[in-house]
């Protein structure tokens, strides 16, 4: 699993978790949290982002991402459950080794590509019951900037 640091380049996932843990523990009295979001971009193939954003509470912010390329998909509804479960996937992972380093108590958002506008708003309730239902808090558009801005940014 490959990732980008815009400040700090290409990274694994174990040196992202690195970087991200020594970001909390650099300022502890502060308050953390991680969001996660996927996006994607239909052309030839099926472009995938990912963004990892660590959001210290009033102070800034640092963000990670990893491309993924599939075969392309035609359905609005496999493309957002595929988007939503690369989140949780990612999610699960980042939390597992956050109890391990220390800061089990840093909250983990899942951000997922869907509104109340448009043609998304018949998935929320499936999406969201898939991501509560996984132990994450689940924010959708227009809160859901991980996906719908940042992962959204680099589907171009």
């Amino acid at each position: 699993m490959s990732f980008i640091s815009p400040s700090k380049g290409k990274m694994n996932f174990e040196e992202m978790m690195d970087d991200i843990l020594a970001y909390i523990k650099g300022l502890p009295c502060s308050s953390y949290k991680i969001v996660v979001g996927t996006d994607s971009q239909v052309r030839r193939e099926t472009c995938f982002v990912t963004a990892v954003i660590v959001h210290r509470k009033g102070k800034g912010a640092r963000f990670y991402y990893r491309k993924n390329t599939q075969r392309k998909i035609k359905s609005l509804r496999q493309k957002i459950f595929y988007e939503t479960s690369m989140s949780l996937e990612l999610g699960a992972k980042i939390t597992n080794l956050l109890a391990l380093g220390g800061v089990e108590d840093t909250n983990v958002e899942i951000h997922i590509d869907v509104g109340h506008q448009g043609e998304t708003k018949e998935l929320i309730r499936e999406v969201v019951g898939m991501v509560t239902g996984s132990g994450f808090e689940a924010k959708i558009k227009p809160d859901s900037f991980a996906a719908s801005s940042v992962a959204d940014r680099y589907t171009k």
